[in-house]
């Protein structure tokens, strides 16, 4: 990769080889985005592998709320593996507590599972009770890749200035820019330093709709702009 990072959410392999077509780096794979994204099947993990030489960075997430309790970590351990040999490259996960705080132990206990492959937090730090607390307690956690984040939990539009105050406290390079990014906030955020982004609905017409390859080249060309 040269250039900033662009990530593409994929739903099945359509969407990855179009992702692919079009110039993106790494794959999020999910399933069911009317929750926000779950744990696909290791079939579409699989198929995926098969036709499209793009990272596949795997969502685990059993349902639409961000905490885990006993159960649901048993059964996202037992996903691990079965992804990871049909070809996951890493994950994407992350819980809160039932105060909104960031469940260290769940959260912990999925990143020994998984490694050594890397991990993204997704956006439960944005849905925390205290935003800036969760932000702290994440960023220091073992083989973090990078946290899906837009600083708010209404998107990127309002969180640009809690992005520009973690990157110019030296985050940049955590942030995977995503939820709700337009193209108009691209600029500022490159001159903030941060150089991996994010999109799903900003590259297809719906989601009901796949992955077009030239608005995947156009995310590229606009994410690569000026980036040395």
């Amino acid at each position: 990769m040269t250039g900033s990072l662009l990530e593409v959410i994929a739903l099945d392999v359509r969407d990855a080889v179009a992702a692919e077509a079009g110039g993106a780096d790494r794959l999020e794979v999910v399933a069911d985005m009317s929750a926000d994204g779950l744990t696909p099947a290791k079939e579409t993990v699989a198929e995926i592998a098969r036709e499209c030489a793009l990272p596949q960075m795997v969502m685990l997430r059993c349902d639409a709320g961000f905490t885990a309790d006993a159960d649901v970590l048993d059964r996202l351990r037992d996903e691990v593996k079965a992804m990871a040999e049909a070809g996951a490259a890493g994950f994407v996960f992350g819980f809160l507590d039932a105060a909104g705080a960031v469940d260290l132990a769940a959260t912990e206990a999925l990143i020994h599972a998984v490694s050594p492959l890397p991990w993204t937090f997704h956006r439960a730090v944005d849905h925390a009770a205290d935003i800036q607390a969760s932000w702290r307690a994440v960023r220091l956690l073992p083989n973090l890749a990078t946290v899906l984040t837009s600083g708010s939990p209404s998107g990127v539009t309002d969180g640009l200035p809690v992005l520009k105050a973690r990157a110019e406290a030296g985050d940049a390079s955590l942030i995977l820019a995503g939820g709700g990014l337009k193209p108009a906030l691209v600029p500022a955020l490159l001159d903030y330093g941060v150089r991996a982004f994010h999109v799903g609905s900003a590259v297809r017409a719906s989601w009901s709709d796949p992955v077009e390859a030239p608005l995947v080249a156009q995310w590229r060309s606009l994410v690569d702009r000026d980036v040395v």
